[in-house]
C-alpha cells in the first residue's frame, strides 16, 4: 500500500471513532505534511484520496472539512429492508435534492448561529409555532382565490406527524376512517397506532369519487376521510375543478370532515394550481389542510403544517402536544427565512424542472408499458405485465441493486372487501432518489425484467 493511502486510513479511523467530527477544519497541506513528517505533494495525495472516499469535501478559499456521513436509506414502506441486499439506485424513497440545494440552506442558517439569535430558537415552541412562520407559511399556501387565515396554521416537526395530529383530533380511538384504496402507507400505520379502522373508498380517473364516500358512511358512520387530491401518491392523478366541488359538497352534506394531504402539490406550478382550489377553500369548515416542507427542502430539517378551522384549532393543538409532534423552535425560524428570503421559491422551481426531466426519462425508456403518472411529479404507477406479481419483480429488481415499491404498500383492506383494491401487480417508481446519470440505467434494467419472465430471472 502506498504511504498516503496509509495515512489517509489514519485519518478516517479518527474520523470513524469520532475524533474527527462532521465541520472539522483540518490542517493546511502544508501543516499536514510537516505534523507527519512527509512531503507537501504526498500531503496532496492524502486529501484527495480522503475526498474521494466522500470522508472531506474542500471548499474554495476557506480549507478542507470533514464531511457528514453519508447514511443508507431507511426501511421500504412497504416491509423493512433487507440488510443482506445492496441497493445501487434506490427507485423506493423520495426525498429529492437538486444541485445546489444544499449551499442555498446553508446561507439561510447563518443568521442563526449568531447566539442570540441561537438562544432563542432553542426555547420550546408552541403548536401555533411563532408569528413570523405563520405569517410565511399562509403565503406559502395561498391561491389566486384562497388566502388562509395565519391564525388558523398549527406545526408539527413535519408532514408526517402533520398527518398523525390531524387524525388524531378528528377520529376517536375505535373509529372509521374513509381513505382512497390505494393511500400514502404511512397512513396505515398511523391508524393502526391510534386504533382506527381504515375504510377503502374507491376511485376513477379523476381521484376519490363522492358517491362511494356516501356510501361506506351510509353502511357505517365514518368520522372522517383522508384525501390526496392533488398528485396522488401513488397513482399521481389530480382531481378536477368539478370533482373538488362535488366532493366539497358531500362533506357539508354529510357533515363529515376531510384532511387534505397536499405535501406533493407545489410540483403542479402556479398555473395549474390556481384552476384548482384545495378542498380547504371549497369547504374550510370541514377541512384540515396538511403540508409539509420535508419534499420542497430537505426532510432532515423541516416543518409540518396544518391549516385547521378557528373552531376546531385549539383541538388540533392539544393533539399535536399529547403526540409530540410539535416543531422545534429552530427549525421554524429556519423555515420562516428561507420562505422570506426566496430560498424555498427558488429550490421548488429547480425540483419542478427536475421532475418534468425525469418524467420524459421515465416515458422514454418504459415505453410501451402501462404506466401512469403525471409530467409534473416524482413517481409512476407501474402495472406489471403477465405473468409477473408485484413480488417476483421486486426479487428479481433487487438482484441487480434496484428497489422499488410494491403496489401492496399503498392498498388498504382485503381484496373483495367494499371499496377495496385487488392486490395489485403493480409497483410504484419513485423518481427522486437516484442520481440523475443512474436513471437511465435503473429504467432501462427494470424494462429488461420486465420483457422476461419471472422465470427467466431466477439466478442460475
Amino acid at each position: 500500500m502506498e504511504d498516503y493511502q496509509r495515512i489517509a486510513d489514519t485519518v478516517a479511523a479518527d474520523i470513524a471513532a469520532g475524533r474527527l467530527r462532521p465541520g472539522d477544519r483540518l490542517a493546511t497541506q502544508r501543516a499536514f505534511a510537516r505534523a507527519h513528517g512527509i512531503a507537501n505533494s504526498t500531503a496532496t495525495r492524502v486529501y484527495r484520496e480522503l475526498a474521494r472516499r466522500g470522508l472531506t469535501v474542500g471548499e474554495v478559499g476557506r480549507g478542507t472539512y470533514v464531511r457528514a456521513a453519508q447514511h443508507a436509506p431507511g426501511p421500504a414502506l412497504a416491509e423493512p429492508a433487507d440488510p443482506a441486499r445492496r441497493t445501487r439506485v434506490n427507485l423506493e424513497l423520495n426525498y429529492p435534492e437538486v444541485p445546489g440545494q444544499a449551499a442555498l440552506l446553508a446561507r439561510g442558517l447563518t443568521r442563526l448561529l449568531r447566539p442570540d439569535v441561537l438562544s432563542a430558537t432553542m426555547a420550546v415552541a408552541p403548536a401555533t409555532g411563532t408569528g413570523p412562520a405563520r405569517d410565511a407559511c399562509a403565503a406559502l399556501l395561498a391561491r389566486a382565490d384562497f388566502r388562509p387565515d395565519p391564525a388558523g396554521l398549527l406545526f408539527a416537526g413535519n408532514g408526517r406527524q402533520a398527518i398523525a395530529g390531524a387524525l388524531a383530533a378528528l377520529v376517536p380511538p375505535g373509529g372509521r376512517l374513509g381513505v382512497e384504496a390505494l393511500t400514502y402507507p404511512l397512513v396505515k400505520s398511523v391508524a393502526a397506532r391510534l386504533g382506527v379502522t381504515l375504510v377503502p373508498l374507491a376511485t376513477d380517473a379523476y381521484g376519490l369519487r363522492p358517491d362511494a364516500l356516501r356510501a361506506a358512511h351510509r353502511g357505517a358512520p365514518l368520522s372522517a376521510v383522508y384525501v390526496q387530491p392533488t398528485l396522488h401518491n401513488p397513482l399521481g392523478v389530480t382531481m378536477p375543478a368539478e370533482r373538488r366541488d362535488e366532493l366539497a359538497g358531500t362533506l357539508r352534506a354529510l357533515g363529515l370532515w376531510a384532511v387534505e394531504d397536499a405535501v406533493w402539490s407545489f410540483l403542479l406550478g402556479d398555473a395549474r394550481s390556481a384552476a384548482l382550489p384545495p378542498l380547504a377553500a371549497l369547504a374550510p369548515e370541514r377541512t384540515l389542510l396538511v403540508d409539509s416542507l420535508s419534499k420542497r427542502l430537505s426532510p432532515g430539517l423541516t416543518i409540518g403544517l396544518v391549516l385547521a378551522p378557528p373552531a376546531h384549532a385549539d383541538r388540533v393543538a392539544a393533539a399535536l402536544r399529547s403526540g409530540g409532534w410539535t416543531a422545534g423552535a429552530f427549525a421554524l425560524n429556519a423555515a420562516a427565512g428561507w420562505l422570506l428570503d426566496g430560498t424555498v421559491t427558488t429550490v421548488v422551481e429547480a425540483k419542478r424542472r427536475d421532475a418534468a426531466a425525469r418524467q420524459e426519462l421515465l416515458s422514454a425508456h418504459l415505453e410501451g408499458f402501462r404506466v401512469q403518472a403525471d409530467p409534473a411529479s416524482y413517481f409512476a404507477w407501474w402495472e406489471l405485465p403477465g405473468p409477473w406479481r408485484a413480488e417476483t419483480f421486486l426479487a428479481a429488481a433487487a438482484r441487480h441493486g434496484i428497489a422499488v415499491t410494491p403496489g401492496a404498500a399503498f392498498a388498504v383492506g382485503q381484496e373483495g372487501a367494499h371499496g377495496a383494491a385487488p392486490a395489485p401487480h403493480a409497483v410504484r417508481v419513485a423518481l427522486a432518489g437516484a442520481a440523475a446519470d443512474e436513471l437511465p440505467y435503473a429504467l432501462d434494467t427494470l424494462a429488461a425484467i420486465a420483457r422476461g419472465t419471472p422465470e427467466d430471472a431466477q439466478p442460475d
